[in-house]
């Protein structure tokens, strides 16, 4: 009897056809050919994924707190979720800027022509404004427009109520647990056809961006997939290994899949359904996996508060400035606070970065320097925040276990 290959094995091949694929087409010039042809199919997968998202994140939380049985273990895995999140957070930033001030210090960033950097950011209305706009006025346009902070409030609110409910909200809790029965379902067949995404995405970024890769901005690509790398270990990992008891290997092997997933994807809500698997898989409560995993796709920037220090630094560099380390403190606290304010922001990255630029007084324009290898930058990301979210979840079970 043939053994079938695993998961991450399948999205591993896929990977590095993908790269192979994608640098043939590159050298050979049939770039064309990868974003007409082999994106389309990647872009079909990232819809199913998209699609099964809101169902995902509303009935996994809702099946979550309803498991729980009880709003205190509710509170308690929140507020475990949210200080593990800033505190990595804050790390982050710091090791971002480490990395980026001794790669300037060794005079090893590029020096680019800054005439023209052209980017115009988005307006961030601040932390109250978004903080009033997590909360829904109408539950439908939230689940159409995939708000994944509003739809997390709309689960936390039904959960509550279907638990105070007791005996009469039994037909909603039977519904809801035989409704994420059949979603699982379905969240399992599309999962099976990841390995064509990653080869098609793969294959389509590196046939595109094959260039930039190479050439100018590399060492500052390198700086933050080195300051990613250290993270992933340096932090995650080892809290698993302290909090969970478990060894670094072990760790990365399980959160593998869901590692490739989003590094080709860039995308952490859509790489949920995988996190949830490898998260089981590591030892996380279904429960506690099924609250955290949602919550940390949209506020656990660990990867971005990484690329923006790295940027901030690169981009002062190039406008002729020297940070402090008064400045760079204000980076980090400016980081970690906005790393929340922007959470469920579209290009939320960008956002955060143009409001560290703007509190170093550095022209927000010349983020045009970097804007269009950003998704370069947000594959590494994307896959760090995703790890840091299954590390939680691994970290968080052992914590209220220990209760």
């Amino acid at each position: 009897m043939k053994r079938k290959i695993s998961l991450p094995v399948q999205i591993l091949i896929a990977l590095v056809l993908g790269v192979i694929v994608g640098f043939v087409c590159f050298l050979g010039g049939f770039a064309g050919f990868a974003a007409n042809w082999l994106k389309p199919f990647g872009d079909i997968f990232v819809n199913l994924l998209k699609f099964i998202v809101v169902p995902v994140v509303l009935l996994s939380m809702i099946d979550g707190i309803l498991s729980m049985g009880d709003m205190r273990k509710v509170g308690s895995v929140a507020w475990k979720t949210v200080v593990y999140f800033l505190c990595t957070t804050a790390i982050a930033c710091v090791i971002g800027l480490l990395f980026a001030s001794l790669f300037n210090g060794a005079g090893l960033f590029p020096v680019l022509d800054t005439a023209g950097a052209e980017y115009e950011a988005k307006e961030f209305s601040g932390f109250m404004s978004t903080l009033v706009a997590i909360f829904p006025t109408n539950m439908w346009e939230s689940f159409r427009t995939a708000n994944m902070l509003q739809v997390i409030v709309i689960s936390l609110l039904f959960g509550g109520a279907i638990m105070a409910a007791g005996e009469r909200g039994g037909l909603c809790r039977d519904m809801v647990s035989s409704l994420y029965a059949v979603v699982e379902q379905l969240m399992t067949f599309i999962i099976s056809l990841s390995p064509i995404g990653v080869f098609t995405y793969m294959a389509w970024v590196v046939a595109t961006q094959g260039s930039e890769i190479l050439v100018s901005l590399f060492l500052v690509i390198l700086c933050a997939y080195i300051g990613y790398a250290v993270h992933a270990v340096l932090v995650y990992s080892m809290s698993a290994r302290v909090f969970a008891g478990m060894s670094p290997v072990k760790f990365f092997r399980g959160a593998f899949a869901a590692m490739i997933f989003a590094f080709t994807s860039t995308s952490s809500a859509a790489t949920l359904p995988v996190s949830k698997e490898c998260a089981g898989e590591l030892g996380a409560e279904d429960d506690i996996a099924s609250f955290v995993l949602p919550l940390g796709s949209t506020i656990n920037m660990d990867g971005t508060a990484i690329y923006q220090c790295v940027a901030a630094v690169f981009i002062a560099s190039c406008a002729g400035m020297h940070l402090t380390l008064g400045q760079m403190v204000l980076v980090v606290v400016t980081a970690t606070l906005a790393s929340v304010g922007t959470a469920g922001t579209p290009g939320a990255g960008m956002i955060m970065l143009a409001m560290v630029l703007e509190s170093l007084n550095i022209p927000v324009a010349y983020i045009g320097l970097i804007v269009a290898v950003d998704r370069i930058f947000d594959m590494g990301r994307t896959c760090l925040n995703v790890t840091g979210d299954i590390a939680c979840s691994v970290c968080v079970t052992r914590w209220e276990a220990k209760k």
